[in-house]
């Protein structure tokens, strides 16, 4: 970690690694996450390549809270040679929340759940104790992914997504 952000490369299974985000991958993800589709549950729609180079600078800058670390990696795909999504964390106080996105050519390959579970493992390591993600109720293939990586849902609704948390501070 560099300040508060973090600038290590986590390795995903054999299939992926975690890449930490950077203002050049804007142009590659654009296309990622160019699809409509990806905002199904979320709404609003894709950003253009220079919001989304806009967000990424902002990211790279780190959390204006010194208490908190912004954690940002994009998911590359080795065998692949190419990024496929992103996997994020915002770190303080021993809890994170956590959120995925793959994009839609790279959905149904397990890759969201591999980046997921590598997520949560680097943060364990690092004595994250709770760990917290907010999946939209019908979205089956994101509390799939929230499932793999630990986490059970609590019943809590926040704008309108379940509230899922790591198993241990859940149970």
């Amino acid at each position: 970690m560099q300040g508060n952000v973090v600038v290590e490369v986590i390795p995903a299974g054999e299939r992926l690694e975690l890449v930490p985000l950077e203002v050049g991958h804007a142009e590659e993800m654009a296309d990622v996450l160019g699809d409509p589709a990806l905002h199904a549950f979320i709404g609003g729609e894709p950003e253009s390549l220079e919001e989304l180079r806009a967000r990424y600078v902002r990211w790279e800058g780190g959390s204006p809270d010194p208490g908190t670390l912004w954690c940002n990696w994009v998911i590359r795909s080795r065998e692949e040679g190419r990024l496929v999504g992103t996997v994020q964390a915002t770190v303080g106080g021993g809890r994170a929340e956590v959120a995925w996105v793959v994009g839609s050519p790279w959905q149904g390959r397990g890759y969201a759940a591999e980046a997921a579970r590598a997520l949560v493992g680097w943060l364990r390591e690092r004595g994250v104790r709770t760990v917290v993600a907010h999946v939209h109720p019908e979205h089956a293939a994101s509390a799939a992914v929230a499932r793999a990586a630990g986490l059970v849902p609590t019943g809590e609704l926040h704008d309108g997504e379940v509230r899922w948390e790591s198993a241990a501070a859940a149970g």
